[in-house]
């Protein structure tokens, strides 16, 4: 071997050394990581370890309470087959995944909107960035009575206001009808969640260094230049955690919508988690009811494990 080719050689090798030096300091991370996170891991599994395996065990035996001397007898995937054939465990998902689709998406607008105009720097902001905490910190169950209480015409304000501005909607019984029902069911949840995701994205903003923008300001981009090729690429994470959360309650959602409208008109307000209410707790069907929330489980995993990977860090934007 030639002289410069050992000296070659020899550059070459500290990076190799570093690189391996890299990988050992990383393998030491992540196990840092997880022996941070071990400690809840396992606290979460001894509490929701067994009732999802007592859950999942049902699902594949028949348990009806309802049914007096009923032996719990092993079904298999009857329950399984006997939910995807079921008209109403259909409608209920279609439902479902058209709420979650339009309520994330109009939240997240409207979060985003409210995080940008947070970020900025005017008289009351302290005050009005505690104030939108409160219709969060409101419980669900009081929200939803105050909102149905609203848009009662008799005694709620919304048929009084609309009917002063002499706008559409006026003199309408909200909770009536299909899609009034949805209306009011959207305008509670929205008002409920819509500082929440504001608060995520606004942590996010506020690592954003300002120096991005001002290097973007002299290269001659405009606002709307920045928004989308900076703000957005570099708020991903928080928008990330954001999403999962408020996609997974949206998913889930119940209790607005018991207090709010019972499923009804009819069953046209009827979610997944509303009719797994009524087959565990109406119809007392644990293994029927067993199957919908394994599912419900799985699907949720589904949708958080699609946004990790979309809305990972180091994804292209």
């Amino acid at each position: 071997m030639s002289t410069q080719a050992r000296a070659a050689g020899a550059h070459i090798a500290p990076p190799r050394r570093r690189r391996r030096g890299g990988r050992s300091q990383a393998r030491s991370e992540r196990r840092l990581g997880y022996a941070l996170v071990a400690p809840v891991v396992i606290l979460l599994l001894a509490i929701t370890a067994y009732p999802l395996l007592y859950n999942l065990w049902n699902s594949f035996h028949s348990v009806n309470l309802s049914v007096a001397n009923q032996p719990h007898s092993f079904v298999g995937l009857d329950n399984y087959t006997k939910m995807f054939r079921s008209s109403e465990w259909v409608s209920a998902l279609e439902r479902t995944a058209a709420f979650t689709v339009v309520s994330v998406f109009l939240e997240t607008i409207a979060a985003l909107g409210l995080a940008l105009m947070l970020n900025r720097q005017f008289r009351g902001r302290g005050f009005l960035r505690a104030a939108i905490l409160v219709p969060w910190a409101v419980p669900t169950v009081v929200s939803a009575t105050l909102w149905k209480t609203m848009f009662d015409p008799r005694a709620g304000f919304v048929d009084y206001l609309l009917g002063g501005l002499h706008l559409p909607g006026a003199h309408t019984t909200w909770l009536a009808g299909v899609w009034t029902s949805w209306v009011t069911i959207l305008v509670a949840d929205a008002w409920k969640n819509v500082p929440f995701i504001a608060i995520i994205l606004l942590a996010g903003l506020q690592v954003i260094p300002g120096e991005v923008y001002e290097a973007a300001r002299m290269d001659g981009a405009t606002a709307w230049q920045s928004f989308l090729r900076m703000t957005l690429p570099l708020l991903k994470p928080a928008l990330a955690v954001a999403l999962i959360f408020r996609t997974l309650q949206a998913f889930l959602v119940f209790d607005v919508i018991y207090i709010m409208t019972g499923g009804g008109p009819g069953v046209s307000t009827e979610t997944l988690s509303f009719v797994n209410w009524q087959t565990f707790l109406v119809s007392t069907d644990f293994g029927y009811g067993g199957a919908i929330s394994v599912m419900l489980v799985i699907m949720s995993l589904i949708i958080a494990g699609i946004y990790v990977r979309v809305l990972r860090p180091g994804q292209a934007a």
